[in-house]
């Protein structure tokens, strides 16, 4: 089956459920909105024509400032790095109602097809979708740490617990406003016989994307066609 008639069959299956979002040549990437994610992951499983019946992943994504913020450099360790400008076109950008998403990769085993699914979380201060658990129970774990380092609810989940932080750990560390430094520091006191919260103590780093100092490889008079070889060369 070419990637042209796959298309065609998933447009005549999900319809209007789905959007088909920009990817690579090889890749197919699907966007629904939340209210049609369960009807969405179940025809993907049960229809004859897909059947995924594999979640491989499951993992959250925080599109604040995505495509609009310049590169940080003296405030990047105190609130986290940024995406640069692409200065190429029109970035997607961060909207309202378009911070969070969860991108889940499905495997159809029968076709020896992939292909990834995303939703976004209607509300950025509540960011909650449902559960996948009932339909691929994979997604337990894997929505546990969305939940732990993003702060995404998932509707449903039978255990939603943090997975990889500690029992009191404070906010969620993958949030692109969450300081890269922490919040608070654990260790292990032996006079208490007991694991203590304390501030701090690691000294603040200016974190600065990698620069490219002069050099005539890059200088744009010597740069440009065909015409400029000769200089280069000379």
């Amino acid at each position: 089956m070419t990637a042209r008639v796959w298309t065609e069959v998933l447009s005549a299956v999900l319809g209007d459920l789905v959007r088909r979002i920009e990817s690579l040549p090889d890749e197919v990437t699907l966007e629904c909105d939340a209210p049609h994610l369960l009807a969405v992951a179940t025809e993907l499983r049960d229809h004859p024509q897909l059947g995924f019946d594999t979640l491989i992943d499951l993992c959250g994504v925080d599109y604040l400032h995505y495509g609009q913020s310049e590169w940080k450099t003296f405030s990047a360790t105190g609130s986290g790095f940024s995406r640069g400008v692409d200065r190429r076109g029109a970035a997607e950008g961060y909207q309202p109602g378009r911070r969070f998403a969860v991108v889940s990769h499905l495997l159809s085993v029968r076709l020896n097809r992939r292909i990834r699914l995303r939703v976004f979380c209607p509300d950025a201060d509540e960011p909650i979708v449902d559960s996948l658990v009932g339909i691929w129970a994979a997604a337990n774990w894997f929505e546990r740490e969305a939940f732990d380092l993003f702060g995404i609810l998932f509707k449903g989940h039978p255990d939603l617990r943090r997975l990889l932080t500690d029992y009191g750990f404070i906010g969620h560390p993958f949030r692109k406003d969450f300081p890269l430094i922490g919040n608070v520091e654990v260790r292990y006191d032996p006079q208490r016989q007991r694991v203590v919260y304390e501030p701090v103590s690691i000294e603040s780093r200016t974190l600065v994307p990698r620069v490219i100092r002069h050099d005539n490889r890059y200088d744009p008079a010597l740069v440009g066609g065909p015409e400029n070889d000769s200089k280069i060369a000379g």
